[in-house]
């Protein structure tokens, strides 16, 4: 079956950066869109940054535009989310979702990971 799972998460001071990381398994992993998406206690999930299955195209939400980026090596079935520059309002389980077209709204993705704890104090 279909796993993604997530990993990097912590606990880090703002101004500082992190790097997760999403391993896919069960599915053909080149042939999907990936999606970054968080939610806050008490909030919706919201949606980060996407990345083409061929990673020649990324979208950012414009709270994290220039402070992280995505990316991803095919051939190790591993999508990546670089965050610098992370403010306390980054406090957030992060998940990585598979989808076949690349969207930037979570009901357009077909598997999720379990996700993982990012806290930024201040």
């Amino acid at each position: 079956q279909v796993q993604l799972v997530e990993s990097g998460g912590g606990l880090v001071q703002a101004g500082g950066s992190l790097r997760l990381s999403c391993v896919a398994s069960g599915l053909a992993f080149s042939d999907y869109a990936m999606g970054w998406f968080r939610q806050a206690p008490g909030k919706e999930r919201e949606f980060v940054a996407t990345i083409r299955s061929k990673g020649d195209f990324t979208h950012y939400a414009d709270s994290v535009k220039g402070r992280f980026t995505a990316s991803r090596d095919n051939a190790k079935n591993t999508v990546y989310l670089e965050m610098n520059s992370l403010k306390p309002e980054d406090t957030a389980v992060y998940f990585c979702a598979a989808t076949f077209i690349i969207s930037y709204y979570s009901e357009s993705y077909d598997y999720w990971g379990q996700g993982t704890q990012v806290t930024v104090s201040s």
